[in-house]
């Protein structure tokens, strides 16, 4: 496929693009700095301004394509472009960019015909990541039913954008498919950062005690680009076990207590949903940080028999 991804310079975008490219994709990355990767096309454009966003789009990624016959088109778009979190701007700057980016890459997409985009929302749309103090579920696991209403201005952009890709498929008929991306996680941070997580498991109530590994996040990707036909849905994207190394019997009573449970859960079971992942696009995450680290509560503690 040939596929516009936004925000390929990312922390996510860098692995997800250069992942698809590794897949036979020829992707373009659409960003304001380069990626610099040896197959993806870089192409700096300002997704805020609407004819830059539809000059792109419309046009060519690489200087090889002019001895085509025609002009290729592209078969998908990728949207991962965004002011990544709060306070790294003001909130207002945030909010602007998030929404109007993702307006113009839906509307620029859908007038050109595109049929299926997928985009970045965010785990931080359940309200819980950048709550003022602190906020519980209403219930577990966290599946994409629970209701979105958060009070930050970067979970507010991406609630709006939800809002926004939804009428853009009901308008068009196009396959529109959001990911509400966890925390993402890049294989040298595991043993960078999950030592302190598995020492302080309060660490990770922010995120719902999960993560994403940037290779399974290309997977997921991947396969939102191969599923067709679902129109308009959202997806939890996480990996299938917790950041910590305490069990979910453990990190229920210690962080929700009191708070519904509506199924049986397994020993390391992932509190945020992938469910919905699994059963539409066949999500099979690969990856887990006790690949690198070893599991704490996982040792046995010996027999008197000394066996």
């Amino acid at each position: 496929m040939r596929i516009f991804f936004t925000g390929g310079s990312g922390k996510a975008g860098k692995h997800v693009a250069a992942h698809l490219a590794e897949q036979g994709h020829d992707v373009t990355n659409a960003d304001l700095v380069p990626l610099g990767h040896p197959d993806v096309a870089d192409l700096r454009v300002d997704l805020t301004d609407i004819g830059e966003t539809y000059s792109a789009m419309a046009g060519l990624a690489r200087m090889e394509e002019l001895e085509l016959a025609e002009k290729p088109a592209y078969d998908a778009v990728v949207h991962f472009a965004a002011v990544p979190r709060i306070l790294l701007t003001t909130d207002a700057a945030t909010y602007a960019t998030n929404v109007l980016s993702t307006y113009n890459v839906l509307e620029a997409a859908t007038r050109l015909g595109i049929r299926k985009v997928v985009f970045a929302s965010s785990e931080t749309t359940y309200g819980i990541c950048f709550a003022q103090g602190e906020r519980r579920p209403l219930y577990v696991p966290v599946d994409e039913d629970h209701p979105t209403v958060p009070e930050d201005s970067y979970a507010m952009s991406k609630v709006a954008g939800e809002v926004t890709a939804r009428s853009f498929q009901a308008r068009t008929g196009t396959d529109v498919y959001g990911l509400r991306i966890n925390n993402v996680i890049e294989p040298h941070e595991y043993a960078e950062l999950f030592p302190a997580f598995l020492a302080d498991p309060s660490l990770r109530r922010r995120n719902i005690f999960a993560y994403i590994d940037t290779r399974d996040l290309g997977q997921l990707v991947q396969r939102c680009l191969e599923v067709d036909g679902l129109g308009y849905e959202v997806f939890n994207v996480a990996n299938a076990d917790m950041s910590v190394a305490v069990t979910t019997d453990e990190v229920r009573e210690r962080f929700y207590a009191g708070v519904e449970q509506r199924r049986e859960m397994g020993r390391d079971e992932t509190f945020y949903s992938i469910d919905k992942a699994r059963d539409l696009l066949g999500y099979a995450p690969r990856h887990s940080w006790r690949d690198v680290l070893d599991d704490p509560s996982a040792a046995v503690a010996p027999q008197p028999d000394g066996k």
